[in-house]
């Protein structure tokens, strides 16, 4: 038996479970459950990954100054106060390394992003999980929960399974109403897909207390090359970017998002289409008799009557070669999350959809 020992929390973590991708038997699988763009990434980005395939001997630039420069100039911010990772993941886990650890405690909501509670016991750090109001933040369940403890609020704005979007005015008021030596994480990954929301990006640029992250994921289509960036205070960011690895991002990654933050007609073209299938999906859910809130995502939280008819569902689903996702472990049993495709796929999920009720 060894006597090497890990960290405190390590053994705590559950495995993150990304969403399904294969169904047995089929060849024509529609994946809608992992709300990934349905029209990919932009070919500005795959032209400029190709190019800088080139230089594939070549070690990456350690600061990431082309990177930061364009996501400056694009949302007016100061590149010396962004700092770039693997996907926001690894900006989270910047985050909760550098201002956190054993004996502290880390404010999470209980629909939050469920990589939350295995960034916090990666370092050791106590998860505290507040309870949301009928799928929406509650800013007075947050700020009751705040002790002499806790270090830091990680808040998933809009949320990851439930679509929705804490207004403005909450969101200001969460910020004010934290101590100061409280750090407050608006975790933005749907943020271009929410109209009007500016992602944080306010709140981080006035206040000392607040990181805003993105991600190239989504609405960008690079999930499959994980580029993310956070942007606060520059006294944070230089302590985040004490830990971080020097050649965290690779040449590519570095080329295809410096393309895909520049090309702002194919995130309008994208956003546009997200509008356009998301109010299609919403609507046919509703006149089916599915509940499902107004979603600023490139998602939709179907509710059912219970746990059992959203499994029986997500089997109806799979067998027209359909996986959306089921979101247990979000806290709802009885729901399915499920990814806002292009017309020609919304069409098929409709379908699905209305030949399910027609039997029930």
């Amino acid at each position: 038996m060894t006597k090497i020992a890990p960290q405190p929390g390590i053994m705590e973590i559950a495995l993150y479970e990304g969403g399904k991708a294969t169904i047995d038997g089929r060849d024509d699988v529609l994946k809608l459950s992992s709300n990934e763009n349905p029209l990919g990434a932009p070919p500005s980005a795959q032209l400029a990954l190709a190019e800088a395939a080139r230089n594939l001997h070549r070690y990456p630039s350690t600061d990431h100054a082309a990177l930061r420069e364009a996501i400056g100039e694009v949302h007016g911010l100061d590149p010396a106060r962004i700092i770039c990772g693997v996907g926001s993941d690894e900006v989270l886990q910047f985050i909760c390394q550098a201002f956190s650890g054993p004996g502290d405690e880390i404010i999470h909501t209980a629909h939050g992003f469920s990589m939350y509670p295995v960034l916090i016991h990666m370092v050791g750090a106590t998860p505290v999980c507040v309870p949301e109001a009928e799928r929406v933040v509650d800013v007075d369940a947050i700020l009751a929960a705040v002790s002499d403890k806790t270090r830091i609020v990680l808040l998933t704005n809009p949320g990851n399974p439930t679509g929705t979007l804490l207004p403005d005015a909450d969101l200001q008021r969460l910020a004010d109403g934290l101590p100061e030596d409280v750090l407050l994480v608006i975790d933005g990954a749907y943020t271009e897909y929410a109209k009007g929301f500016d992602g944080g990006t306010r709140l981080a640029s006035d206040q000392p207390n607040v990181i805003m992250t993105r991600t190239f994921s989504k609405i960008y289509g690079l999930g499959g090359l994980r580029i993310g960036w956070g942007y606060g205070p520059k006294n944070l960011i230089d302590v985040m970017t004490r830990i971080r690895q020097p050649f965290n991002l690779s040449v590519v990654q570095l080329a295809a998002a410096e393309a895909a933050v520049r090309d702002r007609d194919w995130v309008e073209t994208c956003a546009a289409l997200n509008v356009q299938q998301r109010a299609r999906l919403v609507g046919a859910l509703r006149q089916l008799g599915v509940a499902c809130d107004d979603s600023q995502t490139n998602f939709v939280l179907a509710r059912f009557a219970d746990a059992a008819e959203a499994a029986a569902l997500d089997q109806v689903f799979q067998a027209d070669g359909i996986i959306v996702r089921r979101v247990i472990g979000y806290g709802f049993p009885e729901a399915l999350r499920i990814t806002v495709g292009d017309a020609e796929q919304t069409g098929r999920v409709i379908a699905t959809l209305t030949k399910w009720r027609e039997r029930t």
